[in-house]
């Protein structure tokens, strides 16, 4: 399994930003991120592709829809914005779910979608901003149907039909079916026998499904989990590995420090407080939780 370089962000949670102006903001995506503009004027800049922002404008980028983000000359933009990371959502979305998501978010198509003012996705956005209880679960599952009703076609045509005599499409069904979490605890000859074929034949058709196989998929879920938990919880370190799946803290350990390079406990010292500070106009770039900061004439 390939070591991640991936930068751990907090997701499901509505932050703020200020932009001054003349700055310039390129947002650092991971899964899928919805932008709108509390107040001021500016531009959403990508390779052939210029969007004027306004006061109310949403924005919902994925990371085939990568640009910057640009105040205007005269004031500064202010930035309502969550991050959806659907492969850390194993418990709610299944495996094709999360390849889908994975999928649109490379589609030229479907990773940049701007809504105007007044429509009803920017319009419930304005409604969550300005909930009072914004840390809650109700809350967070909102936040996440948002992304949901903005797919909500594309992912009815996800089929649920498994009367197949054919071994992958009856492993498709299944994927298609399950929770991933729920290949957390799956031993692959269970898996085998809910698909009915050889473990050796298995194993191909799950590598040509998922793209890994099935032990370094379930390690991916279970390093998932244990990233959300570091993050989010006051369990110790031994109580996340085993809830996540391991065996032993030893395990948890040589698998977090192979995948990621620094322990468990030290990972959590360094992610565990994401806030997201207030841009100030100076000449050196800043690294905003998610977002690369840079004046607007260095790029």
């Amino acid at each position: 399994m390939k070591k991640s370089n991936r930068i751990y962000e907090p997701h499901l949670t509505i932050k703020e930003v200020s932009i001054p102006p003349k700055g310039e903001w390129v947002p650092r995506l991971n899964g899928w991120s919805f932008i709108q503009v509390k107040h001021g004027a500016g531009y959403y800049l990508k390779p052939q592709f210029n969007q004027e922002l306004e006061t109310g404008t949403m924005l919902l980028v994925g990371s085939g829809g990568q640009g910057s983000i640009r105040a205007s000359q005269l004031c500064g933009l202010s930035l309502h914005f969550f991050n959806v990371i659907p492969d850390r959502m194993a418990g709610l979305i299944t495996l094709n779910e999360q390849r889908f998501f994975e999928m649109a978010a490379g589609r030229k198509e479907l990773s940049l979608q701007v809504f105007s003012p007044g429509s009803r996705v920017a319009a419930k956005m304005e409604e969550l901003v300005a909930s009072q209880n914004r840390g809650g679960l109700l809350f967070r599952l909102k936040l996440f149907q948002l992304l949901a009703e903005v797919f909500e076609d594309d992912l009815g045509q996800i089929v649920t039909d498994t009367e197949t005599p054919d071994a992958g499409k009856r492993l498709e069904g299944f994927l298609r079916q399950t929770p991933s979490s729920e290949l957390l605890e799956m031993d692959f000859n269970e898996l085998a026998q809910i698909t009915n074929c050889t473990s050796r034949h298995l194993s191909r058709i799950f590598y040509k499904l998922v793209g890994m196989s099935f032990s370094d998929k379930r390690s991916e879920l279970r390093l998932s989990r244990a990233l959300e938990l570091l993050a989010t919880s006051d369990s110790k370190v031994v109580d996340v590995g085993l809830e996540s799946g391991f065996k032993s803290l030893s395990q948890f350990n040589q698998m977090f420090v192979q995948r990621f390079g620094i322990s468990p406990g030290r990972w959590r010292q360094k992610h565990r407080n994401g806030g997201v500070p207030v841009v100030q106009n100076r000449p050196k770039a800043l690294f905003v939780d998610g977002f690369h900061a840079v004046p607007a004439g260095r790029l």
